[in-house]
């Protein structure tokens, strides 16, 4: 009898981890249904307590939500500072290197931001988000063949991208290769008849 009394004592033993474990899952998955639910209702402040209630600083998922609640109530220190925990937790993640991105943005940190999409390329050198947004940067700051470089990698991926083929119609027009450009706001006028931008830049060349 006392062997049986052992025997179920050592059974509750290993089992009570696995117990405890399940309870855990269980209280985390009904404080991020509680999140989604506030954060559509726009209730962010909220949202965020039902996050933080479940105590689980160290957590991957909890600090990648905290990240994003806190970005939407314009906390962009605090966003940051979660997004970057993240990325100390899993430094191949890509998806919090892009969150780490809009503070970063709303904070007017562009050479962060920049830094970030290359860390991004170098992890996913075909990322076509980075490069478009890369392109976009350097585009916006007169850098037109930095920015080719970017909306090329974009264009040979997605040959009939109109966003890419534009961006790259436009900063090889303002790079000086007008027959290249010409080319590329043809193509654009294909994909989105009738298109103002693709039309200006013609205009521009003859």
């Amino acid at each position: 009898m006392e062997i049986l009394r052992r025997s179920v004592v050592v059974i509750i033993c290993l089992f009570a981890p696995l117990y405890m474990s399940a309870q855990t899952l269980g209280t985390d998955e009904m404080a991020f249904s509680s999140s989604y639910k506030l954060e559509t209702a726009g209730d962010y402040a909220k949202a965020i307590l039902a996050i933080k209630e479940i105590n689980r600083p160290e957590s991957y998922e909890t600090n990648l939500r905290l990240g994003w609640l806190n970005y939407l109530v314009k906390d962009y220190v605090s966003s940051k500072v979660h997004y970057e925990k993240c990325i100390q937790q899993m430094p191949y993640s890509i998806e919090a290197k892009f969150g780490l991105v809009y503070p970063l943005a709303a904070l007017n940190s562009w050479d962060l931001v920049v830094s970030q999409y290359q860390n991004i390329l170098k992890i996913d050198a075909l990322n076509t988000t980075a490069n478009y947004r890369l392109g976009l940067i350097y585009y916006n700051r007169k850098n037109y063949v930095e920015a080719i470089g970017y909306f090329e990698k974009v264009v040979n991926l997605y040959p009939f991208d109109y966003d890419s083929s534009l961006m790259l119609g436009w900063s090889k027009l303002l790079s000086g290769k007008a027959n290249d450009a010409k080319l590329l706001f043809k193509k654009s006028l294909l994909i989105r008849p009738g298109d103002a931008s693709a039309n200006e830049g013609l205009a521009k060349i003859k």
